[in-house]
């Protein structure tokens, strides 16, 4: 499934549109701790998280992953936005709690 597509199924607001959104989803990751994110996650893969700090950028980096999906109406520090940008990660914001994102997403797909 592509990116596009699920943003607009899920109603999701990209934060970085310059960034390239035709990209493949093969499957998401949902966690809050990047240690896991980082040994559990798959190539491809959107990471649903509340995180917000500079260091998502790193793990989506070295995890090759598709994109981040911030829940809870949380949106992304200024540095996180900025290197996100620089990086060409797609960083997405809902005000869905991360439950029922998720419900969403596995429905979606």
């Amino acid at each position: 499934m592509k990116l596009q597509e699920i943003i607009d199924s899920l109603s999701l607001k990209v934060e970085n549109p310059s960034a390239d959104l035709n990209r493949e989803v093969k499957g998401a990751y949902v966690s809050d701790m990047l240690s896991d994110v980082m040994g559990n996650s798959k190539e491809g893969f959107l990471w649903i998280t509340i995180q917000v700090h500079l260091n998502i950028i790193a793990v989506a980096s070295l995890k090759n992953l598709s994109g981040i999906i911030l829940v809870n109406s949380r949106v992304p520090a200024e540095d996180t936005l900025k290197k996100a940008l620089k990086r060409t990660i797609p960083i997405m914001t809902t005000r869905c709690l991360l439950l029922i994102l998720s419900g969403c997403f596995t429905a979606s797909a």
